[in-house]
């Protein structure tokens, strides 16, 4: 990958040094693999103003940041609708109907995504998706982004005992992996994910996709990027080259 040298000076370095050797990555999918957070305040605007929700005004970037993104649709179904929660589960499904139709023709990977991919399978490392998206969505999406074949599982938070941000779905990647947490790391853009990620044990890298820094930081993960193409993110990953290296020798 280019650009290990560019990092700012000015920037803290962080450093995951002590998860060398390096075994596996495991990655959310909305907001991590691409921005479908845009995608999905769409659909929600369009079907919540057809039924007249809020007295027909569209939900705004602020409501849905702090009612919907990251979060598993039974409880979206629970906020939106408390006092109805099976027509909120019914509204959820037909939210992401149209969204899946959205998203085929709107998504694309996140800057630096691909080159990453490229550098995880060169080093043989394990991978995983690990999502609280319905398993449509996520097979969608993945296949879009042309990863199918890069994924070796993807976990949904449906089909574990409790989705994010219980720590279930990530400890159920190391399991189906066979990997240890100490050496694996996790990229995801929600509070929900991070918390879940650093419940499990994990060092969890945040992604200012479609949530403010100010916010991903209280769920404390070890670091913040834009993207994957990030100074400092490229400069973690050689650090944890060099030190590999360096066990080796």
């Amino acid at each position: 990958m280019n650009g290990l040298t560019d990092l700012n000076p000015s920037e803290s370095k962080p450093s995951l040094s002590h998860v060398a050797p390096l075994a596996a990555v495991l990655f959310d999918v909305d907001g991590t693999l691409c921005d479908s957070d845009p995608i999905h305040l769409i659909a929600f605007q369009e079907l919540l103003q057809e039924i007249g929700f809020n007295n027909g005004v569209p939900i705004d970037e602020d409501f849905f940041i702090k009612n919907i993104a990251g979060k598993h649709n039974s409880e979206i179904a629970r906020a939106l609708f408390p006092d109805d929660v099976s027509r909120g589960e019914n509204f959820c499904e037909e939210k992401e109907a149209l969204f899946r139709k959205l998203v085929a023709e709107k998504v694309k990977p996140l800057d630096g995504l691909i080159q990453l991919a490229k550098w995880i399978e060169e080093r043989g490392l394990k991978r995983a998706a690990v999502t609280n998206a319905p398993k449509e969505n996520a097979e969608l999406i993945i296949s879009k982004l042309g990863l199918s074949d890069f994924f070796q599982a993807v976990i949904l938070g449906s089909e574990c005992e409790y989705p994010k941000p219980h720590p279930a779905a990530y400890l159920k990647a190391l399991e189906v992996l066979n990997v240890s947490k100490e050496h694996t790391i996790v990229f995801e853009d929600s509070v929900s994910g991070i918390k879940a990620g650093v419940a499990a044990g994990l060092p969890v890298i945040g992604l200012t996709t479609g949530n403010p820094a100010s916010v991903l930081m209280q769920a404390k993960p070890a670091f913040l990027i834009e993207n994957y193409a990030d100074p400092k993110l490229l400069a973690v990953l050689e650090e944890i080259d060099n030190k590999k290296t360096s066990q080796k020798s």
